[in-house]
């Protein structure tokens, strides 16, 4: 099992023949992903990587012809808003947005339409989902996974890595990791991948990366309390961050009151989620979760 993606997700690849889309495709068909298609307006009827994937000028066209029900977007920021509405209204089932900078203006139009088509977003600016030894889909590099059963939920692209080699120096493994993105507005929340985690019959153990700013991790944890049965280890990044400060990711500003580091460690220990004071504490304090379980 995993969440959201798998061997069997037919791909369609937005932007297709750009160069991160021809990059970053290119390690993604490496890894095993299925990629049945990409999408380039005005480069319909052509033939990539070695004349192995298809590429239509539409979604809709995509969609028609090749089943897909997955995508992922190398747009620039000014398109990929109405690239992921594209795939949304030809019926993409699960869309993943890696393009940093996208309006936020645009993100609200976004989210109304996805929402009310039934669409998972992942993102934007993220890494991606990896469903370890099935799908890679976005830029996680996939040689440092290790199949297994704990699960990965991270705002921060860099820290997902660092977490899974963290799991795998412990000698646990993956089902999948998935990096939410860290703007004001993303697709899909904490929360919503903890639900999807705890309904995973593999996933035995789950890993959550937070930082400064938002409620978003303290949402998660209160419905954590209540709802998982599964250990799991927290850490927040920006524990030395200045109040009113942005640091790095546009949804990471910390206005004080409980969307500080500190507050949100608090919170997350009293909703028996066990806290990694340290990104590199996090392997060790999982794996003694899972024996302690």
């Amino acid at each position: 099992m995993s969440i959201l993606v798998n061997k069997n997700s037919k791909i369609v690849i937005q932007g297709i023949t750009g160069s991160e889309g021809q990059f970053h495709g290119g390690q993604m068909l490496d890894y095993g992903s299925n990629i049945v298609a990409g999408v380039t307006p005005g480069k319909g009827g052509q033939k990539t990587f070695n004349d192995r994937v298809p590429v239509f000028n539409t979604m809709d066209e995509a969609v028609e012809k090749t089943g897909a029900d997955t995508s992922i977007i190398f747009v620039p920021p000014p398109f990929a808003a109405e690239a992921i509405m594209e795939a949304s209204f030809a019926g993409i089932k699960v869309v993943v947005c890696i393009t940093e900078g996208v309006p936020v203006h645009d993100m609200v139009k976004v989210k109304r339409i996805v929402d009310q088509n039934g669409t998972r977003l992942v993102g934007p600016n993220c890494p991606g989902i990896i469903t370890v030894d099935e799908c890679k889909l976005g830029i996680m590099p996939g040689f440092i996974c290790k199949k297994g059963n704990i699960g990965v939920i991270s705002k921060s692209g860099t820290l997902t890595y660092e977490a899974i080699d963290q799991l795998v120096n412990a000698g646990l493994g993956q089902t999948t990791a998935i990096g939410i993105g860290g703007d004001p507005i993303i697709g899909t929340t904490m929360k919503d991948c903890l639900q999807l985690f705890q309904a995973d019959p593999e996933t035995k153990g789950i890993v959550i990366i937070g930082e400064i700013g938002g409620q978003m991790e303290i949402e998660a944890a209160r419905w954590a309390k209540e709802n998982i049965t599964k250990p799991m280890v927290g850490f927040i990044a920006g524990q030395t961050a200045p109040p009113g400060r942005r640091m790095g990711h546009a949804g990471a500003i910390v206005s004080g009151g409980d969307d500080t580091a500190e507050a949100k460690m608090r919170i997350l220990k009293e909703s028996g989620i066990q806290v990694a004071e340290s990104v590199a504490d996090i392997g060790a304090l999982m794996k003694t979760a899972m024996e302690q379980n």
